[in-house]
């Protein structure tokens, strides 16, 4: 065989080896592609802003105290326009609730959790807390007549979104992740009596038996709720022009 075909053939592999390493780092761009480097980097980035938000809600929280504290100075307003407006302030969540209140955590299964005698093998979607899970218990405890509720260390107002993400809860801007904490101060026995009556909570106590979901209900005699310290300002869709 003659050496000049052999030695086109080989020129051709490495050109063809070149295309595919070039091919290859235009797609990565720079990046080791088998790597999960960028769901770490993304991980990273909702934790540092979860921190950044918790700092401003402090933040705001303090010059909230320091406006009304100037504001109740010489606000010009009757003892009756004082009385409403704090009414309408506790009824907002923006101010500070102490009362007789009912604990409930709920939390993800063991690791390598199976299913109890009786039932089928889980999926993983039956061993982790989903929102429907968080916003039953939300709903209930209003049903019950609470007079305020706690969702981890914030309060919840009108306008919040109990939302999660995989397994991971957002709430007004921060992360969380399992167990969850909700808290309502009210009357216990109205408060139980609603947890015990609604069908989703129901429903969530069939994976209890059967996967181990976490459950827990307790009752404490004297809790304070802190108020909301968020902003307030509502953010709504506008047409393009």
């Amino acid at each position: 065989m003659s050496r000049w075909p052999v030695r086109g053939l080989t020129a051709a592999v490495f050109a063809l080896a070149g295309l595919i390493f070039v091919t290859s780092a235009n797609t990565a761009k720079g990046t080791d592609i088998r790597t999960d480097s960028s769901l770490l980097k993304l991980s990273d980035l909702i934790q540092q802003r979860s921190e950044h938000n918790a700092e401003l809600d402090e933040s705001t929280a303090s010059v909230r105290a320091d406006i009304d504290a100037l504001a109740q100075r010489d606000d010009g307003s009757t003892r009756a326009q004082d009385a409403e407006l704090a009414a309408l302030e506790r009824a907002a969540g923006t101010k500070k609730l102490t009362g007789a209140a009912i604990g409930v955590t709920l939390n993800d299964a063991p690791p390598n959790a199976t299913a109890n005698p009786g039932y089928p093998e889980p999926q993983p979607n039956d061993l982790v807390i989903h929102q429907q899970d968080l916003q039953a218990v939300v709903n209930a405890l209003w049903e019950g007549g609470a007079r305020g509720i706690q969702v981890m260390d914030q309060r919840l107002i009108s306008t919040s979104a109990v939302r999660c993400v995989g397994n991971t809860l957002i709430l007004q801007g921060r992360v969380y992740s399992p167990p969850y904490k909700v808290t309502a101060v009210g009357d216990q026995d109205k408060l139980r009596q609603a947890l015990d009556d609604s069908p989703a909570i129901q429903n969530y106590q069939l994976y209890v038996k059967a996967y181990g979901l976490g459950w827990k209900v307790e009752e404490h005699d004297r809790t304070t709720l802190p108020g909301y310290s968020g902003t307030i300002d509502l953010h709504y869709a506008q047409p393009v022009e």
